[in-house]
């Protein structure tokens, strides 16, 4: 916790990458989901999200400083307090995750591994009806809980006069001098972002093998259609 200042650097290129792929595939998915059409996408965005989650989960150990979870990550009491606080317009200011958004963060991606797995079980048809149910379930939960977090971020930015959504592009929030991190680590979001493109384009050029059929058949009923017309 600190007092606002100036702007520091706060997020590294890898977080605020993460994030917004994770804001661009969840979108995604979500709205291709009950097109037959589109579910290659679908695919391919759900087994993006569950790649960023384990990249996440490893740079929240070994990532900069506001990127670890033992930075932002706090007990019930905290998390508590923090949103008694907030309600009451008295909620302290911290430089990295406040202690609700660390919930957030902690659940999505909790969420997202469940999602995931159930709609690769789900693909594969390791499961019955129910599972295609759960997994419908867990999506709209996930959605549910990033509307909760979306109010927090409006909530916390009107509160503490911040713009949080900007942060998230650039980096930079209010903070005490020397608080900031030292760099922001292009080099590991560029990869970052080079990994996923190139698994996008893997997956167009051999779609899983449950999807290659579907994908083998919509291309001839194209070529078909074309040659027709």
């Amino acid at each position: 916790m600190t007092t606002p200042t100036r702007p520091i650097l706060v997020w590294d290129l890898p977080v605020r990458v993460f994030h917004w792929l994770m804001v661009l595939c969840f979108a995604g998915a979500y709205l291709t989901a009950e097109s037959d059409g589109l579910r290659l996408v679908h695919v391919t965005l759900g087994y993006t999200m569950a790649g960023l989650v384990g990249f996440r989960l490893v740079w929240g150990l070994i990532g900069t400083r506001y990127a670890r979870f033992s930075e932002f990550v706090r007990g019930p009491r905290a998390v508590a307090g923090y949103l008694r606080d907030l309600f009451s317009g008295k909620a302290r200011h911290f430089t990295g995750h406040n202690p609700a958004g660390a919930l957030a963060i902690l659940a999505l991606l909790g969420l997202t591994l469940a999602v995931t797995l159930s709609g690769h079980a789900t693909l594969n048809a390791l499961g019955g009806e129910w599972l295609e149910d759960a997994h419908e379930a867990v999506a709209n939960l996930m959605l549910g809980v990033v509307i909760v977090h979306i109010g927090g971020v409006l909530a916390s930015s009107l509160l503490h006069r911040e713009k949080l959504v900007p942060a998230m592009v650039h980096g930079r929030k209010a903070g005490a001098e020397g608080e900031g991190i030292r760099s922001g680590w292009n080099v590991v979001g560029i990869l970052l972002l080079a990994a996923v493109l190139g698994f996008w384009w893997l997956q167009w050029q051999s779609p899983p093998a449950a999807l290659a059929d579907g994908v083998r058949a919509e291309s001839h009923d194209r070529g078909h259609k074309h040659h027709d017309d």
